[in-house]
């Protein structure tokens, strides 16, 4: 398989009158891409705003997050749920690079909706704080849900995946200014030389845990808590096979935009063939049940085994129960005779004294943390604040809460606040993207 995806750096972002791309300038035309969105009769308010890096504005309910690309065969970004099926991981497409699409709430939040600053000391916080971000702030009339802990957001987010289809039309037929280049070849006819390096394959856990449908990461359209453990291309992740859901804390969430640009999986194929032969990924979803876990845990090992795979990278989205998932997958794949790193954030408390997994084993050696999701994080006030702020704590937002009897509420009245890690939209990179650093005291 070969994938092609071609860049075009966006240094800058503007509305004009119509939608194009020029040195580095990407200009909308606010009203087309508005009439687009509010095609979906569930949209009942819909705003465009532009968000750059060192812009005073802070971003919640933040839902979701896509990169605009366009597929130079004229199918579609993601099969399966925006449209039809096709096979993912190969052709050409074209990529806005150093920008996104950020879908935000224009009043209900939740547990699964996270917080964006674009400067400040919360800038660093997440990754999209440094990114140009195209910003669709809206509401739907989805009033089953609005009150709810817990939201499907699926008129947002598809408003957003569409959003990002719709704007990456404007380098279809641009050359790229760079290229990035993934081709694989199947395991069976790769060289002497390359089987003779370690191999490697890497698990992914996506969130899969609800039982009911339209909270689940998707796959090819597909809900993950159907899934079972499946290998994988590399470039299927990349090439929009999967969709980013709506459940769990919001640092630990996984966006399309992450699926998309997966940096984990783009090192291990930029050094397949020279380190190590990367044998690709085994997909593998997240339970609640105990059997359901301890059956999935014994398909990925056979998996891997069957493989040959001589050492494994793990990691997952979410934590607390998939905890039990993680450490499962990691303790099994090691007594198999797999030597495992695991990537994940952890939860020690608010004084970082606690226990960083809910279920720990001896045979986990090798460990990269991404940070503590009970943090205290205390940010300024922002001039504009794009969405709802109150949705940090009246809605249930992992990272905030309406009062604290020793903290005081999340929002404080001059638009300062007070909130957990947890909070900060995909805020622990658990992708590779994180610069956070370890320090021992």
């Amino acid at each position: 398989m070969k994938l092609e995806i071609g860049n075009f750096q966006v240094k800058d972002i503007q509305f004009g009158s119509e939608l194009s791309y020029k040195d580095g300038i990407l200009t909308i035309n606010k009203e087309e891409a508005l009439k687009m969105v509010r095609e979906d009769e569930r949209i009942t308010e819909a705003e465009l705003y532009i968000a750059k890096p060192g812009d005073k504005i802070r971003l919640c309910p933040v839902k979701e997050a896509i990169e605009p690309r366009v597929r130079l065969d004229g199918k579609g970004l993601f099969p399966g749920y925006t449209s039809p099926l096709r096979q993912s991981g190969e052709g050409v497409l074209h990529a806005l690079k150093n920008c996104s699409v950020l879908v935000v709430g224009r009043h209900w939040g939740g547990f699964q909706d996270g917080l964006i600053d674009m400067s400040g000391p919360g800038q660093k916080l997440t990754y999209f704080g440094g990114l140009n971000n195209i910003v669709l702030v809206a509401d739907t009339n989805e009033e089953f849900e609005k009150r709810e802990q817990q939201k499907k957001n699926d008129a947002l987010r598809r408003a957003g995946h569409k959003l990002a289809e719709f704007i990456g039309q404007c380098v279809k037929d641009l050359t790229p200014e760079s290229k990035d280049v993934y081709e694989t070849t199947p395991i069976t006819k790769r060289s002497v030389e390359i089987n003779k390096l370690p191999s490697v394959v890497a698990v992914l856990q996506p969130q899969s845990q609800m039982e009911a449908l339209g909270y689940n990461d998707l796959i090819y359209g597909w809900d993950m808590n159907k899934y079972l453990p499946t290998l994988m291309s590399p470039q299927e992740v990349l090439d929009g096979a999967l969709i980013s859901g709506s459940f769990m804390p919001c640092s630990s969430k996984w966006s399309t935009y992450d699926f998309q640009n997966f940096p984990i999986l783009r090192r291990l194929m930029e050094e397949d063939g020279k380190d190590y032969n990367f044998l690709g990924v085994i997909m593998s979803n997240l339970n609640v049940a105990m059997d359901q876990k301890e059956r999935v845990i014994q398909m990925l090992v056979q998996q891997a085994t069957e493989l040959g795979a001589d050492f494994a990278l793990v990691t997952e989205e979410g934590y607390g129960n998939p905890d039990a998932d993680y450490v499962g997958a990691i303790a099994a794949l090691e007594t198999a005779g797999i030597k495992v790193v695991g990537v994940a954030n952890e939860c020690t408390g608010r004084d970082g004294g606690s226990q960083p997994l809910v279920t720990l084993d001896e045979k986990i050696v090798a460990m990269v943390s991404t940070g503590n999701v009970s943090e205290l994080i205390e940010l300024p006030p922002m001039e504009t604040v794009l969405g709802e702020l109150e949705a940090l704590g009246r809605d249930g937002n992992s990272g905030g809460w309406e009062g604290d009897e020793i903290l005081g509420p999340s929002v404080r009245p001059d638009g300062s606040i007070i909130m957990e890690d947890n909070g900060l939209f995909c805020g622990d990179m658990i992708v590779g993207w994180s610069t956070k650093t370890l320090k021992d005291f």
